[in-house]
C-alpha cells in the first residue's frame, strides 16, 4: 500500500512538474516582445530601491506615493537624460551626414593629406602592404558613404515605424517599474519561496542576483557614461568635430573590457599626428592614457568594490556574446548570466564541502 501511494505521488509530482515546465515556457515566450522591458524595469526597481525605502519609511502608509515619487526620480535621471542625448545624437548625426555630402568634409582629402605628413618608412611599409594606392581607396570611400546613405535611409523608416513600438515598451517599463518598488519585497519573498532549495541558498541567490544586478549597472553601465562623457569634452575642448558621436562611441566601447575606450581615441590620435596636429594628437593622447582610460580604474573599484568581481576575460566574452545573441540588453543580461552561474556553481561546491565535512564527522 505504501508503494503503491509512493509511486503515485511520484507520478503527480512528475506531471505537475510537466506542466509548471509547460506553462512557464509558454508565458516567457507570451512576455518575449517585451523582455527588455522587463528587464529594464527590474534593473530601475534594484537600483531605486533604496531611495524607495527611505520614502517608505518617512511615509509608511503612503506605498503608493513613495512608489510613484521614485518613478518620477527614474524618468527625471534616466528616461528623460537618454531622450535628450538620442535627439541631439539624431542630430549630430545628420548634421555631419550633411557636411560628408557637401563636401565641406572629405575623407578621402584627409587620408591623402596624412600620406603627405607619413614619414618616408611608414609610406615604404604601406607600399609594401599595397595600401599606398589613395585612388582606390577613395573609390572605397565614396562606396562606402553610398551604403551608409542606404543604411541611413532604411534606419530613418525604421525609426518612424518602430517608434510607437518603442514607447509602448518604455510606458511597460514603467508602469512594471512602479510596481515593482510598490510591491518589490512581497515578490522576491513568493519567488525566494518557490525556489527548491533551502532556506539559505535561496537566500543566497536572491541575495546574488541583486548584487549582480547593482554592480553590472554601477561598474559597466555608469563608467561607461563618464568614459563618454569625459572623452567627449575632451574632443570638444580639442575642436575635434563630431565631439558627441565620438563620446557616445567611447562610451559604447567602454563597456568591453580590454578594448575599452582605446578603439577610439588612439587612432584619432595618430590621424592627428599624421596630418600635422601635433599639439591636439598629444594633447590627445594624454588625456586618453591618463584621463579616459585611467576613469574604469579608479571609478569602478569605488563603485562596485568587491561586489560581483569577475575576471576581465570572463565579463568580454560575456558581454560579446550577450550584445550578439540580444542587442544591446546583452551588454546587461551577459555578465549577470555570467555573475549568477559562477554564483550557482560556489552554493553547489559549498554544500558538498558541508556534506563531505558532516559525513567525515560522523
Amino acid at each position: 500500500m505504501t508503494t503503491r501511494r509512493s509511486t503515485r505521488m511520484t507520478a503527480e509530482d512528475g506531471f505537475l512538474l510537466l506542466l509548471i515546465t509547460i506553462t512557464t515556457l509558454a508565458f516567457v515566450w507570451l512576455i518575449g516582445p517585451y523582455i527588455g522591458a522587463i528587464l529594464w524595469s527590474v534593473i530601475a526597481a534594484i537600483l531605486f530601491a533604496p531611495f524607495n525605502t527611505h520614502l517608505m519609511k518617512a511615509m509608511p502608509k503612503r506605498r503608493n506615493l513613495s512608489a510613484l515619487v521614485t518613478l518620477s526620480v527614474i524618468v527625471a535621471v534616466g528616461v528623460i537624460p537618454a531622450m535628450l542625448l538620442a535627439a541631439a545624437l539624431l542630430d549630430q548625426t545628420t548634421s555631419t551626414y550633411d557636411r560628408i555630402q557637401s563636401g565641406e568634409i572629405n575623407v578621402s582629402r584627409a587620408f591623402l593629406e596624412a600620406e603627405r605628413h607619413l614619414p618616408d618608412a611608414v609610406r615604404n611599409w604601406l607600399a609594401e602592404l599595397g595600401l599606398s594606392d589613395f585612388s582606390t581607396l577613395q573609390t572605397k570611400i565614396r562606396q562606402g558613404v553610398s551604403s551608409s546613405i542606404r543604411a541611413l535611409i532604411s534606419g530613418a523608416f525604421d525609426v518612424g515605424q518602430s517608434a510607437l513600438g518603442f514607447f509602448l515598451s518604455l510606458g511597460v517599463m514603467l508602469y512594471l517599474s512602479f510596481f515593482l518598488l510598490r510591491d518589490g519585497t512581497a515578490l522576491v519573498t513568493t519567488i525566494e519561496r518557490c525556489l527548491p532549495l533551502p532556506v539559505e541558498q535561496r537566500r543566497l541567490i536572491v541575495a546574488r542576483f541583486v548584487v549582480v544586478i547593482r554592480a553590472t549597472i554601477k561598474g559597466s553601465v555608469i563608467v561607461a557614461i563618464l568614459q563618454g562623457i569625459i572623452g567627449g569634452l575632451v574632443f570638444w575642448m580639442l575642436g575635434i568635430g563630431g565631439a558627441l558621436l565620438w563620446g557616445v562611441g567611447m562610451g559604447i566601447f567602454s563597456l568591453f573590457p580590454a578594448i575599452g575606450t582605446g578603439l577610439i581615441w588612439v587612432p584619432v590620435t595618430i590621424f592627428l599626428l599624421a596630418t600635422g596636429h601635433i599639439w591636439q594628437g598629444f594633447a590627445l593622447f594624454l588625456c586618453g592614457f591618463f584621463i579616459i582610460s585611467s576613469v574604469d580604474n579608479i571609478v569602478r573599484p569605488i563603485l562596485v568594490g568587491h561586489d560581483a568581481r569577475m575576471p576581465d576575460y570572463v565579463v568580454l566574452i560575456t558581454t560579446l556574446g550577450g550584445f550578439e545573441l540580444m542587442g544591446f540588453n546583452g551588454f546587461v543580461i551577459g555578465p549577470v548570466i555570467a555573475a549568477l552561474c559562477m554564483a550557482v556553481w560556489e552554493i553547489f561546491a559549498d554544500a558538498r564541502m558541508r556534506k563531505r565535512d558532516v559525513t567525515a564527522g560522523r
